[in-house]
């Protein structure tokens, strides 16, 4: 019998809660498929290049990027040192084709600006966030777009969303990494050091194929356009993490401004999000904001999430859940002790362990009490009562200010 099978069929509960999550992902995966043969490589850095590559380019509706770039020293007028990503390298795939952008020697990427920034052309990346401010940097602002990892990590778990991982995973294929940490900015570029650029961006391209023909849904669900959808003006600095202060200090200050009314409009607010925001990652952080306000209101909303097929969704629904009223939802949560995804099981294990219930041999260090001007101060020794009476505090002192 399985690991997997042997926690399915458990006699007991508290048995099951017990375990140890096992690692990682324990569904089945597709059939490998088959790369592509490789496509005509160009090195670019000349301005007419680089307008040749944007021509055809242009013609393709799915283009891979990949970007190298590596810290640039600076000092400002201080003398403080400060570092900064500077662009290097920008690789750009289609089928049939891969161009190799010297974004050194070229200081004007403004012909690429036609490929980013076209919504008739979808940009394809893995790990989205490092690669959009750089490119951003140049001017180069991408419309469109999917990051393949968040959609690995959405079907497989985030310890199995890599590149290298999901080519294994996809192709039976190891990616070479060992270049990942040179100098990209040395010239001339030897001719390994393009080759293993151009790579990741061809198989950034193949890797798309694969996923799109057997998880279309999580595509439907990742698409960049669904991060624009709208919701109440308060909740959206906590969708974008650019709250210099925690929701309750937040809310609190709106109430007494009046632009929230009550506890009441936090829970329409909220729940009004959960239904509109389909973007895991948008709806995985609406889930830690009804939590941290402990809406308990909203758990019969929570409850279908646990079912949902994006895991990082699940997970998310589960640490609400726990963390508001874990004891009443058990029998919800147990079940997904047996998930596919290890961050499932990891949270549903968490969830239903016992309050107070050690899970290593570790002192854990008290968190910080949260002040009312968004200062924080922390207590050394505090005791794990001690803290659940500083959580209860802040939420006795908001839910006095909200009026119930």
């Amino acid at each position: 019998m399985s690991e997997k099978e042997r926690i399915q069929k458990s006699d007991s509960p508290e048995e099951q809660e017990q375990e140890q999550e096992l690692p990682g992902y324990l569904g089945n995966s597709p059939a490998y498929g088959k790369l592509a043969s490789r496509g005509e490589r160009a090195w670019v850095d000349r301005p007419e290049q680089l307008r040749q590559a944007a021509t055809v380019l242009q013609q393709a509706s799915i283009v891979a990027i990949d970007a190298e770039f590596t810290q640039a020293r600076s000092y400002n007028s201080s003398e403080a040192a400060s570092s900064s990503p500077r662009l290097a390298l920008l690789q750009l795939a289609i089928d049939g084709h891969c161009f190799v952008v010297d974004a050194l020697r070229l200081r004007d990427l403004s012909p690429l600006a036609d490929v980013v920034d076209n919504r008739g052309i979808r940009t394809l990346l893995h790990g989205a966030g490092a690669d959009l401010r750089v490119m951003a940097e140049r001017e180069l602002f991408v419309t469109c777009y999917y990051d393949l990892e968040a959609i690995s990590r959405s079907v497989f778990g985030q310890h199995e969303s890599s590149l290298a991982a999901m080519l294994m995973r996809a192709f039976n294929t190891r990616l070479d990494k060992s270049l990942q940490r040179t100098d990209w900015t040395r010239r001339p570029l030897p001719p390994a050091m393009v080759a293993y650029a151009a790579r990741d961006a061809e198989m950034t391209l193949a890797l798309y194929y694969w996923l799109s023909e057997h998880f279309s849904w999580a595509f439907q669900l990742h698409d960049s356009d669904n991060l624009q959808a709208e919701v109440a003006p308060w909740i959206v600095p906590f969708l974008r993490g650019t709250s210099p202060l925690p929701v309750d200090v937040v809310v609190a200050e709106a109430i007494r401004q009046g632009s929230i009314r009550d506890r009441e409009q936090l829970v329409t607010d909220c729940r009004a999000a959960l239904v509109t925001l389909i973007h895991p990652m948008l709806r995985s952080r609406v889930l830690r904001l009804i939590s941290d306000l402990a809406l308990t209101q909203l758990a019969p909303d929570i409850e279908p999430l646990l079912n949902v097929p994006a895991a990082d969704v699940r997970a998310s629904a589960i640490r609400a859940l726990g963390r508001m009223d874990g004891e009443h939802h058990k029998e919800q949560i147990r079940p997904l002790l047996a998930d596919a995804v290890h961050d499932v099981r990891k949270a549903a294990q968490t969830a239903l362990r016992t309050p107070g219930q050690k899970t290593t041999g570790k002192t854990k260090t008290a968190p910080p009490v949260r002040n009312v001007d968004g200062s924080r101060s922390w207590t050394i020794g505090a005791s794990d009562d001690g803290n659940r009476a500083d959580e209860d505090d802040w939420k006795a002192r908001l839910r006095s200010i909200t009026g119930e």
